[in-house]
């Protein structure tokens, strides 16, 4: 197994510099980091920035969003959860509640109809901030779980993290009956080690939990840039990067089929296809491209169907507004059509 640690030219990636980065760290990227590029399991290119390195834990925000999903599909290999039976959350299962026709799907496609709003207007509206960074840090799921719907399960798409931490909360519940914040963080973290980060080859993960216990399943893991692109991996094909099964190859497939609310997102993860009032993600990129996608620019891009082998894994982590982000998920689709045509 080629060890991810090992850059074109150095172990950091400062020296030896590939000009098939040098875009990415062109002013008009914003602040970017950290950059890897896998072709085939294979570092192609990788870099950082001047004062990070493999020592350096990178923050995923949303690209959280997409590893809760492998876990929940870990938890419906084993028969504990399914994915269209009602959600196995007790507050919705009251007499004449609405909110027990919510299913796991619902859940992970964004489609639950439940009321939350991811950007208010002001900025300090948005549940997710008031959540994430204000008052709702000691059970942020409880915060998720209350809210009513405002339509029908299944019949609206809208991107909420709040939904994300559900999907934690959910994981949670299925793996310990305590209501101990330690023990909860404990079963969570044991299981993700096990069925997920081991055998992915993942050593750095460190996922943060809210007061009660709950992994913060929409935003918050940290792992190395190596680490991202082993994630990436999964991503790509549901393998490690020595090739071992992971992530089950018909939940992968779930995770990457569009929503019947919006085709241009699956179970938790971006897909490069057209959505309501917005074009593909990746223009010139093929349409079988999946991403995990994080705030201010944090991108796990895979394409099974560009350059050799298995496919291609590009890893950007950084720190660019919302508002420019556009402009690399541009450069990220204009590299693989350029430089990995498939070799077929």
């Amino acid at each position: 197994m080629l060890a991810l640690a090992a850059a074109t030219g150095s172990a950091d990636g400062q020296a030896a510099r590939d000009p098939l980065l040098d875009p990415f760290f062109a002013p008009e990227q914003g602040d970017t980091r950290a950059v890897l590029v896998l072709n085939d399991g294979r570092v192609a290119a990788k870099r950082y920035a001047p004062g990070y390195s493999d020592a350096n834990r990178f923050i995923s925000w949303s690209m959280a969003k997409t590893v809760t999903a492998m876990l929940v599909g870990e938890l419906v290999a084993d028969g504990r959860l399914a994915l269209d039976a009602p959600a196995s959350v007790a507050e919705w299962r009251q007499p004449n509640d609405p909110r027990g026709a919510i299913t796991l799907r619902h859940l992970l496609t964004m489609s639950s109809g439940l009321r939350h709003t991811e950007v208010g207007r002001p900025i300090e509206n948005s549940d997710t901030n008031q959540v994430l960074f204000v008052g709702g840090t000691g059970d942020m799921a409880a915060r998720a779980i209350a809210q009513p719907l405002e339509a029908r399960p299944g019949a609206k798409y809208e991107y909420s993290s709040l939904t994300s931490i559900i999907l934690s909360e959910i994981v949670a519940r299925a793996l310990t009956g305590s209501r101990d914040p330690r023990e909860r963080a404990k079963a969570y973290r044991r299981f993700a080690e096990e069925r997920l980060f081991r055998p992915a080859g993942i050593r750095s993960v460190v996922l943060e939990f809210d007061g009660a216990g709950t992994q913060v399943g929409g935003s918050i893991v940290h792992m190395s840039l190596p680490d991202w692109g082993r994630f990436g991996m999964l991503l790509l094909d549901g393998r490690s990067l020595a090739g071992a099964p992971v992530v089950a190859p018909d939940w992968l497939a779930f995770m990457k089929t569009p929503a019947a609310t919006n085709p241009g997102y699956g179970g938790q993860t971006w897909l490069n296809r057209a959505r309501p009032g917005a074009a593909v993600m990746f223009p010139d990129a093929p349409a079988t491209v999946a991403s995990a996608e994080g705030h201010l620019g944090q991108h796990v891009t895979v394409s099974p169907d560009s350059g050799t082998g298995r496919g291609v894994v590009v890893v950007r982590l950084g720190n660019t507004p919302d508002a420019e982000v556009k402009v690399g998920q541009r450069l990220i689709g204009r590299t693989l059509a350029e430089h990995f045509p498939r070799s077929r």
